[in-house]
Protein backbone atom coordinates (compact mmCIF):
# COMPACT_ATOMS: atom_id res chain seq x y z
CA UNK A 1 0.00 0.00 0.00
CA UNK A 2 1.09 3.32 -0.66
CA UNK A 3 2.46 5.42 2.13
CA UNK A 4 -0.10 8.49 2.64
CA UNK A 5 1.02 11.67 3.30
CA UNK A 6 -1.79 12.32 5.79
CA UNK A 7 -1.00 11.88 9.77
CA UNK A 8 -3.53 11.11 12.53
CA UNK A 9 -4.05 11.59 16.07
CA UNK A 10 -7.10 10.64 18.90
CA UNK A 11 -8.22 13.40 21.04
CA UNK A 12 -11.14 12.82 24.23
CA UNK A 13 -13.75 14.81 24.10
CA UNK A 14 -17.56 15.00 26.08
CA UNK A 15 -18.85 12.68 23.11
CA UNK A 16 -15.80 10.46 23.92
CA UNK A 17 -12.83 9.71 21.39
CA UNK A 18 -12.43 11.75 18.25
CA UNK A 19 -10.14 11.07 15.38
CA UNK A 20 -8.51 14.02 13.73
CA UNK A 21 -6.03 13.62 10.19
CA UNK A 22 -4.00 16.35 8.85
CA UNK A 23 -0.97 17.13 6.26
CA UNK A 24 0.77 19.50 4.74
CA UNK A 25 -2.54 21.22 3.36
CA UNK A 26 -4.28 21.48 6.36
CA UNK A 27 -6.82 19.07 8.12
CA UNK A 28 -7.76 15.93 5.91
CA UNK A 29 -10.19 14.18 8.33
CA UNK A 30 -12.26 14.51 11.45
CA UNK A 31 -14.20 11.50 12.75
CA UNK A 32 -16.84 11.57 15.50
CA UNK A 33 -16.17 9.21 18.36
CA UNK A 34 -17.76 5.28 17.66
CA UNK A 35 -18.29 2.91 20.52
CA UNK A 36 -14.83 2.83 21.12
CA UNK A 37 -11.67 4.57 20.55
CA UNK A 38 -9.91 1.50 18.40
CA UNK A 39 -13.51 1.24 16.15
CA UNK A 40 -13.20 5.31 15.80
CA UNK A 41 -9.64 5.00 14.69
CA UNK A 42 -10.60 2.10 12.49
CA UNK A 43 -13.00 4.42 10.40
CA UNK A 44 -10.18 7.07 9.82
CA UNK A 45 -7.81 4.47 8.80
CA UNK A 46 -10.76 3.64 6.21
CA UNK A 47 -11.10 7.16 4.85
CA UNK A 48 -7.47 7.95 4.97
CA UNK A 49 -5.71 4.40 3.90
CA UNK A 50 -2.05 4.09 4.57
CA UNK A 51 -1.99 7.50 7.37
CA UNK A 52 -0.01 6.87 10.14
CA UNK A 53 -0.88 7.58 13.54
CA UNK A 54 1.48 10.55 14.78
CA UNK A 55 2.06 13.26 17.86
CA UNK A 56 0.11 16.41 17.14
CA UNK A 57 1.84 19.33 16.03
CA UNK A 58 0.84 22.48 18.02
CA UNK A 59 -1.63 23.92 15.64
CA UNK A 60 -3.56 19.96 15.37
CA UNK A 61 -3.46 20.05 19.70
CA UNK A 62 -4.72 23.85 19.80
CA UNK A 63 -7.78 22.62 16.82
CA UNK A 64 -8.81 19.27 19.03
CA UNK A 65 -9.13 21.49 21.55
CA UNK A 66 -11.45 23.74 20.14
CA UNK A 67 -13.52 20.72 18.62
CA UNK A 68 -13.50 19.54 22.14
CA UNK A 69 -14.57 23.01 23.87
CA UNK A 70 -17.58 23.21 21.28
CA UNK A 71 -18.58 19.42 21.71
CA UNK A 72 -18.84 21.08 25.74
CA UNK A 73 -20.83 23.11 24.88
CA UNK A 74 -18.55 26.58 24.25
CA UNK A 75 -19.48 27.70 20.58
CA UNK A 76 -16.31 27.90 18.08
CA UNK A 77 -15.78 29.27 14.68
CA UNK A 78 -14.07 26.82 12.64
CA UNK A 79 -14.27 28.96 8.98
CA UNK A 80 -10.43 29.49 9.61
CA UNK A 81 -9.25 25.91 9.68
CA UNK A 82 -7.75 25.17 6.61
CA UNK A 83 -8.88 21.70 4.77
CA UNK A 84 -7.34 19.64 2.28
CA UNK A 85 -10.00 18.74 -0.32
CA UNK A 86 -7.97 17.58 -2.79
CA UNK A 87 -10.11 14.20 -2.60
CA UNK A 88 -13.09 15.85 -2.46
CA UNK A 89 -15.88 16.13 -5.78
CA UNK A 90 -15.81 19.84 -6.99
CA UNK A 91 -19.74 19.60 -5.78
CA UNK A 92 -19.06 18.51 -2.48
CA UNK A 93 -16.00 21.07 -1.92
CA UNK A 94 -18.94 23.87 -2.87
CA UNK A 95 -21.32 22.23 -0.69
CA UNK A 96 -19.00 22.36 2.01
CA UNK A 97 -17.92 25.88 1.35
CA UNK A 98 -21.20 27.19 1.46
CA UNK A 99 -22.35 25.22 4.42
CA UNK A 100 -19.16 26.63 6.47
CA UNK A 101 -20.97 29.78 6.21
CA UNK A 102 -23.41 28.74 8.15
CA UNK A 103 -22.56 30.15 12.10
CA UNK A 104 -23.26 28.04 15.12
CA UNK A 105 -26.83 28.25 16.58
CA UNK A 106 -28.06 28.17 12.92
CA UNK A 107 -29.64 25.64 10.76
CA UNK A 108 -30.12 25.68 6.76
CA UNK A 109 -32.21 23.60 4.67
CA UNK A 110 -30.96 20.65 2.36
CA UNK A 111 -32.78 22.40 -0.41
CA UNK A 112 -31.85 26.15 0.66
CA UNK A 113 -28.08 24.33 0.66
CA UNK A 114 -28.06 23.11 -2.91
CA UNK A 115 -29.08 26.76 -3.83
CA UNK A 116 -26.31 28.42 -1.71
CA UNK A 117 -24.30 25.81 -3.72
CA UNK A 118 -25.34 27.12 -7.05
CA UNK A 119 -27.28 23.61 -7.54
CA UNK A 120 -31.16 24.64 -6.44
CA UNK A 121 -32.28 21.24 -7.39
CA UNK A 122 -29.84 19.42 -5.97
CA UNK A 123 -31.08 18.63 -2.27
CA UNK A 124 -31.09 15.22 -2.62
CA UNK A 125 -26.96 15.38 -3.46
CA UNK A 126 -26.76 17.64 -0.52
CA UNK A 127 -27.90 15.00 1.52
CA UNK A 128 -25.40 12.19 0.36
CA UNK A 129 -22.43 15.22 0.54
CA UNK A 130 -23.68 15.45 4.16
CA UNK A 131 -23.35 11.44 4.51
CA UNK A 132 -19.40 11.80 2.80
CA UNK A 133 -18.59 14.71 4.67
CA UNK A 134 -14.70 13.99 5.88
CA UNK A 135 -14.44 17.41 8.25
CA UNK A 136 -17.95 16.44 11.22
CA UNK A 137 -18.36 19.37 13.14
CA UNK A 138 -15.39 21.41 11.09
CA UNK A 139 -17.91 21.53 8.20
CA UNK A 140 -20.96 21.04 10.76
CA UNK A 141 -23.29 18.98 8.27
CA UNK A 142 -25.56 18.55 11.87
CA UNK A 143 -26.64 21.77 11.36
CA UNK A 144 -28.54 20.70 7.61
CA UNK A 145 -32.06 19.74 8.76
CA UNK A 146 -35.27 18.83 5.89
CA UNK A 147 -37.30 21.73 4.56
CA UNK A 148 -40.08 20.67 7.08
CA UNK A 149 -38.06 21.15 10.47
CA UNK A 150 -37.09 17.33 11.28
CA UNK A 151 -33.92 16.74 11.57
CA UNK A 152 -33.42 13.61 8.60
CA UNK A 153 -30.16 11.52 8.62
CA UNK A 154 -26.49 11.67 10.83
CA UNK A 155 -23.83 9.04 10.05
CA UNK A 156 -22.10 9.53 13.05
CA UNK A 157 -22.38 6.86 15.75
CA UNK A 158 -26.20 7.92 17.65
CA UNK A 159 -27.29 9.27 14.20
CA UNK A 160 -30.64 11.86 15.00
CA UNK A 161 -30.34 11.80 18.77
CA UNK A 162 -26.19 12.89 18.30
CA UNK A 163 -27.11 15.34 15.62
CA UNK A 164 -30.01 16.67 18.17
CA UNK A 165 -27.69 16.76 21.01
CA UNK A 166 -25.21 18.81 18.76
CA UNK A 167 -27.65 20.86 17.90
CA UNK A 168 -28.85 21.80 21.36
CA UNK A 169 -25.41 21.99 22.29
CA UNK A 170 -25.69 25.53 19.75
CA UNK A 171 -28.31 26.50 20.96
CA UNK A 172 -30.83 25.36 18.42
CA UNK A 173 -34.06 24.51 18.81
CA UNK A 174 -34.33 26.36 22.36
CA UNK A 175 -35.95 29.65 20.96
CA UNK A 176 -38.52 28.93 23.72
CA UNK A 177 -41.60 27.06 23.84
CA UNK A 178 -43.89 26.75 20.73
CA UNK A 179 -41.55 27.58 18.45
CA UNK A 180 -42.07 25.21 15.53
CA UNK A 181 -38.64 24.85 15.61
CA UNK A 182 -38.36 24.06 19.12
CA UNK A 183 -41.52 21.74 18.33
CA UNK A 184 -39.88 19.77 15.54
CA UNK A 185 -36.63 19.29 17.09
CA UNK A 186 -38.58 17.77 20.30
CA UNK A 187 -40.50 15.07 18.11
CA UNK A 188 -37.37 13.99 16.63
CA UNK A 189 -35.65 13.42 19.78
CA UNK A 190 -38.19 11.04 21.08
Amino acid sequence: MKRSEDRYGLFDTVLGVCAIAWNARGISCVILPDRTPLLTENRLRKELPGADRAEPPRWIAALARRIASHLAGKAQDFRDVALDMTRTPPFYRRVYERLREVRSGSTVTYAELARRAGSPRAARAIGRAMAKNPFAIVVPCHRVLCKSGEVGGFSALGGSKTKLWLLAREGVGQSGPGSSTTSRLSRNAQ
